[in-house]
């Protein structure tokens, strides 16, 4: 298992890999691969090191890592989503985690904060309670001030300067999925019983144009992927909150089968990830090829 070193100080939020000069109208990130794990949030956990690490979309960042040589940027955030979820809205507050009554704009009554799986998570992935006792609600708040935030305004930035650049941006957000997922009606299987290897999703066709999607799901059947679209992941926030094809950003979130790339019990990764990363190659390219026409723009 890759260790996990623990920072006494506060890491950086995200890191940015920019191309030498950006060519592509596409922006890549990474919410949920982040492993710099704060020293205090450790020690708040009742949780082994490994436990929390199942909730990491480990090694998502280096599969999709020849994007800044392709000439897109790639975000990928550093801390993990076991401490802060930036695929949520902001305040998605779990009344559960905290000591303190909760401010009135926190909402505390979607899905996610239903599962366990709010902003501040109260679960890691397979269900197990994260925190010895509850947070005060300043400590949740700083996490956002201090993570949250600065992750939305790096992905904010890269998507308005690729769109002023370009006419246009397409955002892929970038995740895993467990093994033991179920995308399809035959117990996570599709076609010739063989594994789903990845779901596309677009919030069912809402937040991005129909040649973004095709084009991915495209050049993974030609590579004997099988992929399905919509479900069980349709997209999460950042899906639905930065895909907006009426104002010419088009955003895509692709989840990939853990099982193609890394050992889950040992998070470790396997030697088909290499594999994998050059498919994604592939991909990028495919993308970086679409054209505002492609994409249903109209010249002004």
């Amino acid at each position: 298992m890759d260790a996990i070193a623990p920072s006494a100080q506060a890491p950086k939020p995200h890191e940015i890999l920019q191309p030498e000069q950006q060519t592509l109208p596409l922006v890549f990130a990474s919410p949920h691969s982040g492993s710099d794990y704060p020293q205090e949030f450790l020690a708040s956990s009742c949780l082994d090191p490994m436990s929390l690490r199942r909730s990491e979309d480990c090694f998502v960042h280096e599969i999709f890592g020849c994007a800044p040589e392709l000439g897109a940027p790639l975000l990928h955030a550093l801390f993990p989503r076991a401490f802060v979820d930036p695929n949520r809205e902001p305040y998605e507050l779990d009344p559960a985690v905290f000591k303190d009554r909760l401010p009135p704009y926190a909402n505390t009554s979607s899905p996610r904060v239903a599962a366990g799986l709010g902003t501040i998570a109260r679960v890691v992935a397979s269900g197990a309670n994260i925190y010895r006792k509850k947070l005060s609600l300043e400590e949740g708040l700083e996490r956002i001030r201090a993570y949250y935030w600065p992750y939305h305004e790096a992905l904010r930035s890269l998507v308005e300067t690729t769109k002023e650049r370009f006419g246009y941006c397409i955002l892929v957000d970038c995740h895993s999925m467990p093994s033991n997922s179920r995308p399809s009606g035959l117990g996570g299987r599709g076609r010739g019983g063989k594994r789903t290897a990845f779901v596309l999703g677009d919030c069912h066709g809402t937040t991005c144009a129909p040649s973004v999607i095709q084009t991915v799901e495209r050049v993974l059947a030609d590579k004997d992927y099988v992929v399905v679209r919509n479900t069980p992941y349709a997209g999460g926030f950042v899906t639905r909150h930065y895909g907006k094809p009426q104002a010419r950003v088009h955003c895509l979130q692709i989840e990939i089968n853990r099982h193609i790339y890394m050992d889950e019990s040992r998070i470790e990764r396997r030697p088909a990830l290499k594999t994998l990363a050059g498919d994604m190659r592939d991909v990028v390219a495919a993308l970086g090829a679409l054209t505002a026409t492609d994409l249903g723009i109209r010249k002004q």
